[in-house]
């Protein structure tokens, strides 16, 4: 009992192709578009193509491995990327080819158990922020080919990633065990006779390449992937995924085929939203790079996500807002020598947002600053996406644009100007009144825990009370082991 009462309080979190039978995986676009590496020199006699490489190169793209396991500034897969977990900061392996800081001496097998059982070749757990309970999925030949690439293709780096050191009881990797047994499901891919093959393709790419659900499904208690919500919408420390299920109101049923392609190419679509936080770091590092067919896949497999709508949603979120202007009723207003004049969200907006998103919300020409009304970030049922972008900012580069996406962030790291959470509020109220969804309010108390890193689940705000309700609990036993102990000894 004791061991499994230990096991339920160390479990750790996590945030967020066809099988043999379906069609051989394509070549991978050309290295030059690879997030990887740089053009190759050009050569005056054309190597012959390995094309084993180059379809491990191309679901190392489509399974975003760049993204986490390679840290601003880094060098390729070398680690050290941090990812911040509700329970703490988890440091990403390094899963290059180094037999001194990477994976180099892992057999093919050693590869494939610590990708779909999340267990490295020492036996030690790894936490499921790591998505291996969604590459569990992976065909042999597709690990393979992975397993080939990362030790044929990637330059080796010989220092290890800063290690990870979860606070107790977290830092128990042993935990895993029995979070593994509950919650692994670890079954390989099987196409669905009844579907199409596009269709088990798009499900093999979205389930587990791209791992979708890690972000976009809710969790429970334990952190584990609640199944009946499956893609529903979740939190994301101070950012929310989005619903993409079919629910034509909650999730993507009102969304056309190209306008769902055009976002997971570029992660922008007028009048429906744009992509920022982990997503703008998927397309930018994965899903830009995806042949067209295989976007069509993933698209057409999202038609077939069973709709969840949320409760009480009557309307799309992009729906809400249209262009209106307060600007005029601001001027002379305050005086020259006013002190304190920045005393409203109508003149916040005025004076750091309307030069981009115009003063009508209606953004710039072209929608490089995107407007502000038909946006799912201000139309939402949450503010989350709304006070994270206006915080940290949003960052997307997608080859072949002119123009990176780019908005400044404006806590305390800001460049620009540092806003504090009255500021923040005030504007995203201002914001939501005007162009979003009027039901929604932000206080500064939500900025300020956005600012930290957002809503703590269950098991982060039950930790400081875990090492000592153990101990207490071990007191308890050893009491009532000497209780039972001194009871028989009085029947005797």
């Amino acid at each position: 009992m004791m061991r499994r009462l230990l096991l339920s309080l160390t479990l750790a979190a996590g945030l967020p192709l066809a099988a043999r039978a379906l069609p051989p995986v394509p070549p991978a676009p050309p290295v030059t578009l690879t997030p990887d590496r740089p053009a190759a020199p050009a050569a005056s006699t054309a190597a012959k193509p390995d094309a084993r490489l180059e379809r491990g190169r191309y679901l190392a793209i489509a399974a975003d491995c760049m993204a986490c396991h390679t840290a601003a500034g880094g060098k390729p897969y070398a680690g050290g990327y941090a990812i911040d977990s509700p329970l703490g900061t988890i440091y990403a392996t390094n899963i290059t080819p180094s037999k001194q800081g990477g994976i180099g001496r892992y057999t093919e097998a050693d590869f494939a158990r610590a990708l779909r059982e999340g267990v490295r070749a020492d036996g030690s757990h790894l936490y499921p922020a790591m998505p291996y309970t969604s590459y569990a999925q992976l065909t042999d030949a597709d690990v393979g080919d992975l397993y080939y690439y990362f030790m044929q293709a990637v330059q080796p780096v010989d220092a290890p990633a800063r290690q990870t050191a979860l606070p107790f009881p977290f830092n128990v990797r042993l935990s895993m065990l029995g979070w593994n047994t509950l919650f692994l499901d670890n079954k390989r891919f099987v196409p669905d006779p009844t579907r199409s093959a596009q269709i088990n393709r798009g499900a093999y790419l979205a389930e587990g390449l791209a791992h979708c659900s890690a972000c976009h499904t809710p969790r429970n208690a334990l952190m584990a992937e609640i199944g009946s919500q499956t893609l529903a919408g979740a939190s994301l420390g101070s950012w929310h995924a989005p619903n993409i299920t079919s629910d034509k109101v909650s999730g993507i049923g009102a969304w056309t085929d190209a306008e769902l392609a055009a976002y997971l190419k570029t992660g922008h679509v007028e009048g429906k939203g744009q992509a920022a936080g982990g997503m703008a770091e998927a397309i930018q590092n994965s899903l830009q790079f995806l042949r067209d067919d295989d976007v069509a896949a993933i698209v057409a497999w999202l038609r077939t996500v069973p709709p969840v709508r949320a409760p009480g949603q009557t309307q799309a979120a992009f729906s809400h807002g249209s262009a209106a202007s307060e600007e005029p009723l601001l001027r002379g207003m305050a005086s020259a020598t006013e002190r304190h004049s920045l005393n409203s969200g109508a003149i916040l907006f005025s004076g750091y947002c309307a030069s981009c998103h115009s003063a009508s919300g209606a953004g710039s020409t072209g929608q490089s600053y995107p407007a502000l009304f038909h946006n799912t970030a201000t139309g939402g049922s949450t503010p989350a996406n709304l006070v994270s972008a206006m915080l940290f900012g949003v960052e997307r580069k997608i080859e072949g644009e002119e123009h990176e996406a780019f908005m400044p962030r404006f806590d305390q790291r800001s460049y620009v100007q540092p806003l504090t959470d009255e500021q923040i509020a005030s504007i995203a109220n201002y914001v939501l009144k005007q162009y979003g969804n009027p039901e929604v309010s932000v206080t500064p108390a939500y900025v300020a825990q956005a600012r930290s890193g957002g809503e703590k689940p269950v098991l982060a705000r039950a930790q400081p009370f875990m090492l000592p309700g153990g101990i207490v609990g071990i007191l308890l036993l050893i009491a009532l082991c000497v209780w039972l102990r001194r009871r028989r000894q009085v029947k005797k």
